[in-house]
């Protein structure tokens, strides 16, 4: 019932992402309702819910649009994105036009990252799940152009990551990505491994195993949801982990502990 008033009357003051902030406020209030209020505000968990999935959708569209073509891969890549998170047709028209939004030349993200940075800056899991899932955006039609690059390396300074800090995170989960499905076959895969926990081969086991623990803490579902990752989202972090996981296996595999 609240989701619906929600949405209407987030709409009428604020558009799109205010029908996106009401469903989620409405969304919360109706479990609070029915289950009893939990440790987390709901008000506050869905701010930053509605203004995470607002900044994805937007970046997403400026991501694709940057090199000047939105690619076939590209609109797949979001495609499949709503997919996963189970979206309603109401809220797939919302995010396809937050993305339009985004792709539009004229647009200025600016705003945007302010307003995620006061609702969600706080929170570093936060911060880094939207660059690891504009990460795998910018990859989505097989390569990085230097318009992209240079989009993704302002979001991150913007959200507080320097060059050298984005650069790493880019390069394990670019490395992360090879584990995903469970292929682990290739010949760099070891190699792959390393990277993927932000690790070397002249690392101590005792270094590669808290790398790991730190990735999985990161990735881990209730800690997201509780800082207010969207539920719907949840998924697509653990499939990161499954990854993460094969990655510390092999490493294992291969030092014999």
């Amino acid at each position: 019932m609240f989701k619906i008033v929600g949405v209407i009357v987030g709409f009428y003051f604020l558009g799109l992402f205010g029908a996106l902030l009401g469903w989620f406020i409405g969304s919360a209030i109706d479990r609070t309702m029915m289950y009893g209020a939990g440790g987390v505000n709901p008000l506050n968990n869905a701010l930053r819910q509605a203004v995470f999935l607002e900044t994805v959708f937007i970046s997403m569209g400026k991501l694709a649009k940057a090199d000047g073509h939105v690619s076939q891969d590209e609109i797949d890549h979001v495609e499949q994105f709503m997919q996963k998170l189970g979206m309603t047709t109401e809220h797939r028209q919302q995010a396809i036009a937050l993305f339009k939004q985004g792709a539009d030349p004229a647009f200025d993200i600016g705003p945007t990252y302010r307003r995620f940075m006061a609702a969600c800056g706080h929170t570093r899991d936060l911060r880094q799940m939207l660059l690891v899932y504009l990460i795998v955006m910018a990859f989505a039609d097989g390569h990085l152009h230097p318009a992209e690059e240079a989009l993704l390396t302002d979001i991150a300074a913007r959200i507080g990551y320097d060059q050298a800090a984005f650069r790493h995170l880019m390069d394990m989960v670019l490395n992360q990505t090879h584990f995903a499905g469970g292929k682990t076959t290739t010949a760099a895969a070891l190699d792959d491994a390393y990277k993927a926990l932000g690790v070397s081969k002249e690392s101590s086991d005792a270094e590669v195993k808290r790398a790991w623990r730190k990735l999985m803490s990161q990735y881990h579902p209730d800690k997201l949801m509780g800082q207010g990752l969207p539920e719907d989202m949840i998924a697509m972090a653990t499939e990161q982990a499954k990854e993460i996981q094969l990655a510390y296996e092999l490493i294992k595999k291969s030092r014999g502990i």
